[in-house]
């Protein structure tokens, strides 16, 4: 692969965006390496997949001299090309393993909707966010069926119209990341926080990544009836038998 690199570290899967020249602009090629690696990581040992960039920033958006090359091509070739990117997302919400956001520096346009779509992001305290495709007669299309599920209606028109840079404290407090990292010890949280959730059993985080979107498709008493069978499921497993085991007896030692 020439745009992603694909490194493991114990049970976490590092997917790195390597076009520090282009601040890791998105390009077709970029997204069926990302949507490659995405797949190989869903079914190898791994138990948790990280997105980061190379460089000062985690991904500027589109590559803008790629769509210029495009310009006067078939309505076709730009759907395809779109789909290209799409696909990422939707092999991330698709994924059974979570997929974290690991983002410093700027986060623009489709770099935002990239992380976006992760289900974690874990963001630098000098990171930045902003959706300005509106900025160049631009549309931030397939990310706003993410950003309005993740911070509302109001705020994320707000995002899209006006394109505006988000600063990461502002970015945690609108629901947009998960948590704010301080400089300091970034790398060491972050694989700190990514270590935390591998330690997970795989069939728990599976079931509730998988139950968690789900509820995006029905209302409240179809959610509440897919819950009483992910729970049973749930209670199946030799995961679940060993962790009540290993809770009582700990209680037993204590009493």
């Amino acid at each position: 692969m020439n745009n992603v690199r694909v490194t493991i570290e114990g049970q976490v899967g590092f997917i790195t965006l390597t076009r520090p020249e282009k601040k890791n602009a998105l390009d077709r090629v970029t997204a069926d390496e990302l949507a490659q690696s995405l797949f190989a990581l869903s079914e190898g040992p791994v138990r948790v997949v990280a997105i980061t960039g190379e460089g000062a920033d985690f991904c500027a958006g589109a590559d803008l001299s790629a769509l210029e090359e495009m310009l006067d091509a078939p309505r076709q070739q730009h759907i395809d090309d779109a789909k290209a990117l799409g696909h990422v997302f939707h092999t991330i919400r698709r994924m059974e393993k979570p997929v974290v956001a690991v983002v410093r520096g700027r986060a623009f346009a489709g770099g935002a909707g990239l992380a976006t779509a992760c289900d974690i992001v874990l963001a630098h305290e000098e990171a930045r966010f902003a959706y300005p495709e509106v900025t160049i007669g631009f549309v931030p299309a397939m990310v706003m069926t993410m950003l309005r599920r993740s911070v509302g209606e109001k705020i994320a028109f707000d995002l899209v119209s006006t394109g505006r840079i988000v600063k990461a404290d502002e970015a945690k407090a609108i629901g947009l990341v998960s948590r704010v990292v301080a400089d300091g010890g970034f790398n060491e949280v972050s694989n700190g926080i990514l270590n935390q959730l591998a330690l997970a059993p795989p069939s728990a985080l599976a079931a509730t990544k998988t139950l968690f979107y789900k509820l995006d498709t029905l209302g409240f008493l179809e959610g509440i009836s897919a819950g009483i069978v992910a729970n049973a499921d749930a209670r199946a497993t030799p995961a679940f038998r060993e962790g009540v085991l290993r809770f009582t007896s700990r209680r037993k030692d204590q009493q």
